[in-house]
């Protein structure tokens, strides 16, 4: 009886990709693991020797801020910095600011560094509203050069600053701190840069804010303390 039911038996043939209309199996690709190959002062031994000697050597200058002089540490992280960027270390120092442990740059670098790196023509002010009432207003322009477009940023009005709670800033005696009051027209031009930097070349500040930004946000201290931070140093109080 088997023997019969074997010879009736038809063979079966599996169907082809063509007739069931899904895609041919392939082999399995085995998985490779993406190995950095960029050398830079963190993982080459001679290059991070190198850097410690020039930081030893800007630690001892009279030209560097507080923050750096004979803290050769802080300038190993300025010179990565300013590796990375293509810039001086001295500029890196004269322009990073440390607010709360959080690096942050000058609005006036911000500037800087967008009309210096040769993607846009230089950076255009433009003022919009009535002077000195909620509505003025300023924001930054500028034209990519790659591609002839002209690039806006958002629009930084005093109504902004007021509703953001950049305006105000008081100290524990009650003092008015905040540059929005006295110099409101500067302080517009740079939160300008910065929109016009975060939406257009972000790379440039290596995602890192600018000092009037941490300050509007996060660098006001409560009940009137003031915490000074470096990058060597923990919080103090005083």
């Amino acid at each position: 009886m088997s023997e019969e039911l074997k010879q009736n038996e038809v063979p079966v043939e599996n169907p082809t990709p063509e007739e069931t209309g899904l895609p041919e199996a392939q082999e399995p690709v085995a998985l490779q693991v993406a190995v950095p190959t960029a050398v830079t002062m963190w993982n080459d031994a001679k290059m991070m020797n190198q850097s410690f000697r020039m930081a030893r050597m800007l630690a001892d200058s009279a030209l560097v801020p507080d923050s750096y002089r004979n803290a050769p540490q802080n300038c190993v992280v300025a010179i990565d910095i300013a590796n990375r960027m293509g810039i001086s270390p001295l500029m890196v120092m004269q322009n990073l600011y440390v607010v709360k442990g959080k690096p942050s740059w000058s609005g006036s670098f911000c500037a800087a560094a967008i009309n210096g790196s040769g993607r846009f023509t230089p950076l255009e002010f433009i003022f919009v509203g009535e002077r000195d009432k909620p509505s003025w207003g300023c924001y930054a322009t500028a034209v990519r050069a790659s591609n002839g477009v002209r690039c806006y940023s958002d629009t930084v009005t005093i109504e902004m600053a007021m509703k953001e709670g950049w305006y105000s800033k008081k100290d524990k005696y009650g003092k008015e701190t905040s540059k929005w009051q006295s110099m409101p027209m500067q302080m517009m031009m740079y939160r300008a840069a910065a929109f016009f930097a975060r939406a257009h070349c972000s790379d440039l500040l290596l995602g890192m804010p600018t000092y009037e930004e941490v300050q509007d946000v996060k660098g006001y201290e409560e009940e009137g303390k003031q915490t000074v931070v470096t990058l060597d140093e923990k919080d103090k109080s005083v």
